[in-house]
């Protein structure tokens, strides 16, 4: 079949959903390839050809719709080896980070890679990601799932433990994701450009109290933090709009901060 712009092609990746349900299936699309569900199989060659947004048909008559994933529904469906950070707390470290096009960002923490993929779209391929975790196993998964996203040309990934001087200096930003992140902040500060932004997720009061602490000490400034809370509405022509009965509430603290000039800053 002839490719026309924006209609999906083999080789591209694909985002199946069952209309008005949760449910979600994100695939690769293969010559001769069939996604097996609890609604019926879809072939992968229905979907090569057709525009977002279509929709197909199970062998036993159930729609899915058609659509290109976007970046949240790739840092979902990565293969999880830790927990990964919720939307909503993404968006608020993603705007204190201050990314763009050609920055060069250092996430200490890499876990399964979900915040990295995120990171790596930012900074486009002009930047780069420069991501660290304690556990080999962790970086191994990781960098897999960030190979399927389509970023490994971005991202640069090595084992380091915790409050060792980070290889790369002189970075846009930094971002620490760790049980005790207070130890990793005096080389993340070394590691950082002067008046750069670091931001940090938290999930205890008394890790928050302690990262404080030493960002206190390492003189960071413009200090914020905060945690968000999240609640959908239903939205009824019939029965009117009321919040949802669930929510996603507390997950962690959020905190940001801007380097000042050190010593040894511009270098690791």
């Amino acid at each position: 079949m002839e490719h026309r712009p924006n209609t999906f092609s083999y080789g591209d990746d694909v985002l199946l959903c069952e209309p008005g349900k949760e449910r979600t299936y994100l695939l690769t699309l293969e010559p001769e390839g069939k996604l097996h569900s609890t609604r019926g199989m879809v072939e992968h060659d229905q979907v090569v050809g057709i525009l977002p947004g279509s929709k197909v048909q199970t062998h036993l008559g159930s729609p899915f719709l058609v659509l290109r994933p976007r970046v949240d529904d790739r840092m979902f469906k990565v293969r999880r080896r830790t927990q990964i950070i919720y939307p909503k707390d993404a968006g608020w470290l993603i705007m204190a980070l201050d990314l763009a096009p050609g920055r060069r960002v250092i996430e200490m923490g890499t876990g399964s890679g979900a915040f990295t993929i995120l990171l790596a779209q930012l900074v486009g391929p002009e930047g780069r990601v420069y991501t660290f975790d304690q556990r080999e196993d962790f970086l191994e998964n990781a960098m897999a799932n960030v190979a399927r996203a389509g970023y490994s040309d971005r991202v640069d990934a090595r084992v380091l433990s915790a409050g060792d001087p980070f290889t790369v200096g002189d970075v846009d930003a930094v971002f620490l994701d760790l049980p005790q992140p207070w130890l990793a902040i005096p080389a993340a500060r070394r590691a950082m450009a002067p008046g750069s932004p670091l931001a940090l997720i938290v999930p205890t009061a008394e890790q928050l109290k302690e990262t404080v602490r030493v960002m206190e000490e390492e003189e960071f400034v413009r200090m914020e933090v905060v945690e968000l809370l999240e609640r959908r509405m239903l939205v009824r022509q019939s029965a009117g709009v009321r919040p949802a009965d669930r929510m996603v509430a507390f997950t962690a603290y959020l905190v940001s901060a801007l380097s000042t000039p050190c010593a040894s800053s511009g270098g690791p």
